[in-house]
């Protein structure tokens, strides 16, 4: 399992290549910002027509992740269908295999803000979620310590010798970490945004996603 440890609030945390957030101590898997169903709500509103595959894609990266961590709980930080009606069109295959998923395991859905309101799946539905000394929410809140958000879908972008390099990213400082997102069909923010840059303390730092995940500087 690749990922970079950081502690947050005396929780010991791993950000995880593939963009999921692992609390071993407590056995818990953290993802955000899935957007399930993002090539049918896509197509349903008349834009471009999407490769149907993402939530097979991201359904089968989190399986993975699930597999390697043999995690007791996953919490779902928002955003995890791209709208109410996708995740009510959800093919019946991709049904059982999310039902599979969270067989034994506790299953929380935080609620976003493209997906309020209860989903028809197993698990349960919260606002947010407070596990101390952390706090789960979908987006964060100036003020908070120990928070664990998403929305932004945070990326980064550095260069190298050869080339300039961009990838989602975690960004994390003493009070917060915002996940990536983790969705196959998912854009992102750089960090260097006014929103990301007001948030984050002048020291924060960036670990860039992918199979060596690789921690930076969160450029601004």
């Amino acid at each position: 399992m690749s990922g970079i440890e950081f502690s947050l609030a005396g929780a010991v945390l791993t950000a995880m290549g593939s963009g999921a957030l692992w609390w071993a101590e407590r056995r818990i898997v953290c993802v955000s910002d899935l957007h399930l169903g993002k090539a049918a709500r896509v197509a349903r509103r008349g834009g471009g027509a999407l490769p149907p595959y993402e939530t097979r894609d991201t359904l089968l990266r989190l399986e993975n992740d699930l597999a390697a961590t043999h995690a007791a709980t996953v919490i779902c930080l928002g955003d995890s269908f791209d709208d109410l009606t996708a995740a009510q069109d959800l093919p019946e295959d991709e049904r059982l295999w999310l039902a599979r998923l969270q067989a034994g395991r506790r299953w929380v859905w935080i609620e976003g803000n493209h997906d309020p309101g209860p989903v028809e799946f197993g698990g349960s539905h919260m606002a947010e979620l407070h596990l101390p000394p952390l706090s789960f929410r979908h987006i964060a809140q100036p003020g908070q310590s120990g928070e664990v958000s998403g929305h932004y879908h945070p990326k980064v972008r550095v260069q190298t010798r050869l080339r300039a390099i961009s990838r989602p990213a975690f960004l994390f400082d003493a009070d917060r970490v915002i996940l990536p997102a983790y969705g196959t069909y998912t854009g992102g923010l750089r960090s260097s945004d006014a929103a990301l840059a007001a948030l984050m303390r002048p020291e924060a730092r960036a670990i860039m996603t992918g199979t060596v995940p690789r921690m930076v500087t969160m450029p601004r």
